[in-house]
């Protein structure tokens, strides 16, 4: 069998409703529109419209605050840091820094800096440099006889 021997299974494709052709075709005159009315008409923007009454968007009162410059940080367990280590993509015994852990795939990209945390096991030595780190995590990697760098 070659490539331009293949074709579709008999009944498996269908094909388009070519609409307004005709009242004979099914689909003729309003073309599926029914009759008159905003939807009947092109260029329908109505999403959220109930008909002249106040959208609940608008009934709901608003709420919050979103801060404009809040810090982005990129998470990193203990468990997670402790798997890339067991794999051979972090080396334990030189420093680690936020560039290789970006380079070993644990963390994407890195926007305002890294944050470790102290969810799961470390057993390694580790001599870690990040931007924020919990207490937690702190005593974890303190624990192991490794040591944590904030700055």
């Amino acid at each position: 069998m070659k490539l331009n021997e293949l074709k579709a299974q008999d009944g498996s494709v269908k094909g388009r409703m070519r609409v307004g052709r005709g009242i004979g075709s099914g689909k003729g005159k309003t073309a599926g529109s029914g009759h008159k009315g905003q939807k009947a008409r092109s260029g329908v923007a109505i999403n959220g419209f109930e008909g002249g009454q106040m959208p609940i968007y608008r009934r709901l009162p608003k709420r919050g605050f979103t801060s404009l410059n809040k810090k982005q940080f990129e998470v990193v367990n203990l468990g997670r840091l402790q798997k890339a280590i067991d794999a051979g993509k972090v080396d334990a015994k030189k420093p680690i820094t936020s560039e290789i852990l970006v380079d070993a795939g644990v963390v994407g990209k890195v926007i305002d800096g890294i944050r470790l945390l102290a969810k799961g096991e470390l057993t390694a030595k580790v001599d870690i440099t990040v931007t924020g780190a919990s207490k937690a995590a702190v005593e974890a990697v303190e624990k192991a006889g490794g040591k944590v760098t904030v700055a």
